[in-house]
């Protein structure tokens, strides 16, 4: 797909190939869940605005972003339809300093724009499943990566502040839990400190028991990984990052490879991030990742996943301003 496709020029082609993803096969009352297209009725002419469909079961109107991050949005369909586009092909992302360039609109509004397409892109983790299952690998690793709202002082250090060769410690730092199938899906998640009891809530809910856990030597993965059908380990004090068991290769390298993407894309493309909004920006990349080409997903394919995944999801400004630490 160009850029100078009709849907991103045209807000009735965008609409027309919007209701084609969502309702292939006819319109779908959002309000009550009527599809029977003998209930449903177009409404035409100048008085109404175009797309817009009436329910005789329970009388509501409605158009094809009803109970969609589109909802109630007075931009353009078809400029809708092109941010979502960029930032489902941008490998790292896309700024709203960017997309208020390109797309005409106020850097408010692109950002905003941005926060509801990041919003699409979460997926459910709890109709999903977990990662991994019998035979297969899970690399699991932590990363700290920019500056907490309010640092963490642990209670060991009565106060004082974790320094390390000069420079603040991981208490300074936000906590990014990741894992990965070899070959498959990744997920990333924010939380507030990482001990042995968060990470194996992480692990326990995201990752299959029966897979076989690959990870760094670090102490937070030693009892959680007896859980698991296997757990094997690297010692990356002493320089060993992979080694060869058999047929296999024991490495947390593919984790890494999916932090590196993420800490390029902050820090070349987005470069802040508010604390309050970092689970959204997890969500983006994970999304790409997930739809990578080297799982032979196109851009055109990935744009039109996402699309399926904007219903049921609003975000109002209200709620992003009232988030945490926003």
């Amino acid at each position: 797909m160009k850029l100078d496709s009709p849907i991103f020029q045209d807000a009735d082609k965008a609409r027309e190939h919007l209701e084609a993803q969502r309702w292939p096969h006819g319109p779908i009352c959002p309000h009550c869940g009527n599809a029977n297209e003998t209930r449903i009725t177009k409404m035409e002419g100048k008085a109404h605005r175009p797309g817009l469909y009436n329910c005789m079961e329970c009388r509501e109107q409605f158009t094809v972003t009803v109970g969609t991050v589109f909802e109630r949005s007075k931009i353009p369909l078809n400029k809708w339809l092109l941010a979502t586009f960029l930032m489902a092909s941008s490998k790292k992302g896309m700024s709203a300093h960017q997309l208020h360039r390109m797309l005409g609109v106020t850097y408010k509004t692109a950002w905003f724009m941005a926060h509801r397409i990041r919003e699409a892109m979460k997926e459910d983790v709890a109709s999903s499943g977990p990662l991994g299952g019998e035979g297969k690998i899970i690399e699991a690793d932590e990363t700290y990566f920019g500056k907490r709202e309010t640092p963490r002082v642990s209670p060991q250090r009565k106060g004082r502040p974790f320094i390390k060769k000069g420079k603040s410690g991981s208490g300074h730092k936000r906590t990014v839990i990741g894992l990965v199938e070899r070959g498959g899906k990744a997920r990333m998640f924010h939380i507030n400190h990482a001990t042995k009891a968060t990470v194996r809530d992480v692990l326990v809910r995201n990752a299959d028991r029966t897979s076989t856990l690959y990870t760094d030597s670090s102490r937070l993965y030693t009892t959680t990984g007896e859980e698991y059908a296997k757990h094997r380990t690297t010692n990356h004090a002493i320089g060993e990052y992979a080694r060869r068991e058999g047929d296999v290769v024991v490495h947390s390298n593919t984790i890494e490879g999916v932090f590196s993407v993420f800490k390029r894309g902050m820090i070349g493309v987005y470069q802040h991030c508010g604390e309050a909004h970092l689970h959204r920006y997890l969500a983006e990349f994970d999304f790409r990742y997930n739809r990578r080409a080297a799982l032979k997903v196109s851009d055109t394919e990935r744009h039109d996943q996402l699309l399926a995944m904007i219903e049921g999801k609003r975000l109002t400004y209200r709620r992003i301003g009232e988030a945490g630490n926003a």
